[in-house]
Formats: C-alpha cells, sequence, structure tokens
C-alpha cells in the first residue's frame, strides 16, 4: 500500500488530535476530564474509568512517539522555543503575565504542538533529508 506524501494538512491534522487530547484532559472551562472527575467519582464511575484509560492510552500513544522521535534534548529544545515565542510575545507587549487563563491556554497549545512535532519529527526529517528513520523492523 502506498504511503501518502506529508504535507501541511498531515501536521495540522496530528496537531488538532493533540490538542482535542491535551483539551480534554484539562482547559480552564468546566469541560474537561479533569473538572469532570474532580466533581466527584461516584456518579458514572464506570463511565469515568472508561474515559481516563482512552485519555491514558492516547498520551502513551503520543508521548512514546515523541521520545522516540524526537528524544529528550528534542523535547527540550521545543519546550525553549515555545517559551522563547512566549517570551517575545511577553516582551513585545502582545501577553500579559496577570491574564492566567490566557496564560495557561497558551501552554496548553505549546504542549500539543510539542505533541504534534514529536508524532510528525520523522515525516519532517524524511522530507528535509531524505533519510529514514527506521525504529522496529518486523521480519
Amino acid at each position: 500500500m502506498a504511503q501518502q506524501p506529508f504535507s501541511a494538512a498531515s501536521f495540522l491534522i496530528r496537531w488538532i488530535v493533540a490538542l482535542i487530547l491535551v483539551f480534554a484532559t484539562f482547559n480552564p472551562t468546566e469541560w474537561s476530564y479533569y473538572r469532570w472527575v474532580a466533581g466527584g467519582f461516584e456518579q458514572d464511575m464506570a463511565l469515568k474509568a472508561l474515559a481516563g484509560v482512552v485519555l491514558v492510552i492516547l498520551y502513551v500513544i503520543y508521548l512514546r512517539a515523541t521520545w522516540r522521535s524526537i528524544g529528550p534534548i528534542g523535547m527540550v529544545l521545543a519546550a525553549a522555543l515555545m517559551g522563547a515565542l512566549i517570551w517575545v510575545s511577553i516582551d513585545l507587549g502582545w501577553l500579559n503575565l496577570d491574564q492566567q487563563t490566557a496564560i495557561t491556554w497558551i501552554l496548553l497549545v505549546v504542549f500539543a504542538t510539542i505533541l504534534a512535532i514529536g508524532i510528525s519529527w520523522s515525516h519532517v526529517r524524511r522530507r528535509i533529508t531524505g533519510q529514514a528513520d527506521i525504529d522496529d523492523v518486523d521480519e
């Protein structure tokens, strides 16, 4: 089966899924898994447990792919890049540190972006360098 070429749309899909994962887990609104479970675990316990397991599975997929693709150094560099962008935004007056909700949303977007970069990096590296990454080989 032929693989589809990696494109900006491919990255965008991975980024949107990462955003949904991160925002579903926690966000400043009342609509998150964290708020749902913090409201009491007794009601809808089976459903909350199922949702928690699904979130853990998705995080394992994204974090494992990110760790294997860009590694700890790449994760630190991606976080440093995002931190520098936030710093520039604050320095230019685009972002105010007193806006705690805005900072929370930005940090969640940063985390999702790092996950999306990690899960996409092998494709990006192949396009840039022409070299393919092969971690697991089935015989």
